[in-house]
């Protein structure tokens, strides 16, 4: 499916504007603290591994504060956007954790407001130029993978189990994530959503199955105002099975609009964390960039 619509798109773009050559760009998105990430560096990967390893064609960094809010770093965000996703360029999105909120805030928010075109040259501050001065709607995304989003909120965010000091643990309490942004106004961009299950420490707190950090109500795109207890097929003592795809949950609980379980992690062995090395589900994801962001 991903391949047939990224050709579909690039034709299109080369019949409507056959002076211009396009460029894609697969942006990365980080989560809740970042690892002292350089902001408006797009070659910083420090928070995901060495810069070295491949993750989709002409991959950028997109750092922001990750202990601040997301509305007051939703701007460097966007910035990154307007730069590499705006004229005859085109995004492959990859996300993680935190993260997804920052892009659905974006696409929701934003999405339909008026973007100058950009030459993909970023300033010491991460910022591009404008092209001709003229301006599209939105910006040019094909799709967007989501390593364990965090959409949904977090049950240790309710709990007080993150440092209380950092303001985004605000955020991440799943009836403030939830009310944030309208999660379906995806302008149409599809949510590819990878959902770990390799998760034991924090049981007791996160409701069904969870990767150490989020459970599968957020990491599955499930709606609604407030978290649920899912799992794999077969687990006991949960409220619904989280279906793959866009299939609403076994207990007819739908997920948000356009978007769609890429991986449910049967195995449970896919944790939370990336760990400086693209590890946990931030590996499955980089997987998939690879095989389809070119």
């Amino acid at each position: 499916m991903k391949k047939l619509f990224s050709a579909v798109i690039f034709a299109l773009t080369v019949l409507v504007v056959p002076e211009a050559s396009a460029t894609n760009y697969t942006l990365w998105i980080h989560g809740k603290n970042g690892g002292g990430t350089q902001i408006g560096n797009y070659n910083d990967f420090s928070n995901w591994g060495p810069s070295s390893t491949a993750a989709g064609v002409n991959k950028k960094a997109v750092n922001w504060n990750g202990s601040q809010k997301i509305s007051s770093q939703n701007g460097y965000i966007r910035d990154a956007l307007d730069c590499f996703c705006t004229g005859n360029n085109w995004c492959y999105i990859a996300v993680h954790s935190a993260g997804n909120l920052q892009i659905g805030y974006a696409l929701s928010l934003y999405g339909g407001s008026a973007r100058y075109k950009k030459n993909a040259t970023p300033n010491a501050s991460g910022v591009c130029g404008n092209t001709d001065g003229t301006t599209q709607t939105g910006w040019n995304i094909k799709w967007v993978d989501v390593a364990s989003g965090a959409a949904g909120g977090s049950e240790l965010a309710d709990m007080g189990e993150w440092a209380v000091s950092d303001p985004i643990v605000g955020d991440l309490v799943t009836t403030t994530s939830r009310a944030m942004y309208d999660h379906n106004a995806t302008r149409s961009k599809w949510f590819y959503m990878f959902a770990g299950a390799k998760g034991t420490f924090y049981a007791g707190i996160l409701p069904g199955q969870d990767d150490e950090a989020v459970s599968y109500h957020s990491t599955g795109g499930v709606s609604g105002t407030s978290g649920g207890s899912y799992c794999n097929p077969g687990d006991w003592f949960c409220s619904g099975t989280l279906n793959t795809g866009t299939n609403a949950c076994s207990n007819g609980k739908a997920k948000w609009s356009y978007h769609s379980v890429s991986l449910r992690d049967d195995g449970e062995a896919y944790n939370h964390h990336a760990n400086g090395n693209w590890a946990g589900i931030v590996g499955t994801v980089r997987a998939d960039v690879v095989k389809y962001a070119y």
